[in-house]
């Protein structure tokens, strides 16, 4: 076969191969993935891996408006923040971080999957990582008098979070580290976590739905969920650590604690058993997608590539 014939039967090849092949790059997720598992976030609790949570009213009123799952519940991230969140995250898209691709967890909803806390206790954060990543984690608490039925803004978080920590330990895929609550907090609030990586150039935003114990009456706590909040398994109780995990450094001073370190467990928030393990090391390698992504990549080429030589030799 002349070379010329060759050449061309060998660009043949490529231009056959290369959609395939960018589309199985695309396909490949994106590194430095994570989202809160307990207090559980909306994304994670209306993902696919949400359980029962993925089933309420609210979940399937945010997929409906988001026009898609939530398979991704580890991406809602931004580039290039450098910590001006609220120059970047428009008012009433805290939850989504101002993506589209996550628009169905701005709804203002009194009845999304929740958490219960105690007032002036202890939060124990599990904050699920498919990989490793250095970075800040910020927690803010919406302000006394919230209310759900309106859009989450900025006005509705005090302009420092109550606690943030550095760099905790990434154990059995999550980091996992301690709070201390505001105790002036009942009813139905919105625990904001904002994770700013130092090792990439990315911001997390999520939304964490969190239950307390309205005011003290005649010496008593009137543990009722807030007006909205509807009293079925997607209210639950915040887990106990059963391990030491690091405690996050107070930012603003609050009131002193007035009850315990939280309340005893009763249906667990923990990361359930599916939720990926993510790798200890520093982040660099592949995710089991990508590398699979690789494989067929390897396969197409070599593919083209023989049927080249042999159209070269006739």
């Amino acid at each position: 076969m002349p070379r010329t014939t060759a050449h061309r039967t060998a660009a043949l090849a490529t231009a056959v191969a290369g959609p395939l092949l960018l589309g199985l790059w695309a396909a490949a997720p994106a590194q430095a993935h994570g989202a809160p598992t307990d207090p559980v976030s909306r994304v994670y609790a209306c993902s696919p891996e949400g359980g029962a949570d993925a089933g309420s009213a609210a979940c399937r009123a945010a997929v409906r408006a988001n026009g898609t799952s939530f398979a991704a519940w580890d991406n809602l991230r931004v580039a290039d923040v450098n910590g001006r969140d609220r120059q970047t995250v428009p008012d009433g898209q805290l939850c989504s971080g101002g993506l589209a691709a996550y628009r169905g967890l701005d709804l203002a909803r009194a009845d999304w999957p929740s958490t219960q806390l105690m007032p002036g206790g202890t939060l124990r954060m599990t904050y699920a990582s498919t990989i490793a990543h250095e970075g800040t984690f910020k927690l803010y608490l919406t302000k006394p008098g919230y209310d759900p039925s309106k859009p989450l803004t900025w006005s509705d978080l005090p302009e420092r979070p109550f606690a943030q920590v550095s760099n905790p330990a990434l154990t059995n895929g999550a980091y996992r580290f301690t709070a201390k609550l505001p105790a002036d907090r009942t009813g139905r609030q919105v625990l904001y976590t904002i994770w700013q990586n130092s090792s990439t150039t990315d911001t997390y935003y999520s939304c964490s739905d969190v239950v307390f114990p309205q005011a003290v009456t005649e010496g008593k706590a009137d543990s009722t969920p807030a007006t909205g909040a509807p009293a079925t398994p997607a209210t639950r109780t915040a887990s106990s650590s059963p391990t030491p995990t690091p405690t996050a450094s107070p930012v603003s001073a609050g009131p002193s604690a007035s009850a315990g370190s939280g309340a005893t467990p009763d249906r667990a928030a923990a990361a359930p058993e599916s939720t990926p393990v993510a790798s200890d090391t520093d982040g660099s390698g592949p995710s089991a997608p990508m590398v699979a992504g690789g494989a067929a990549t390897v396969l197409v080429l070599t593919g083209g590539a023989a049927l080249a030589v042999r159209l070269r030799r006739r």
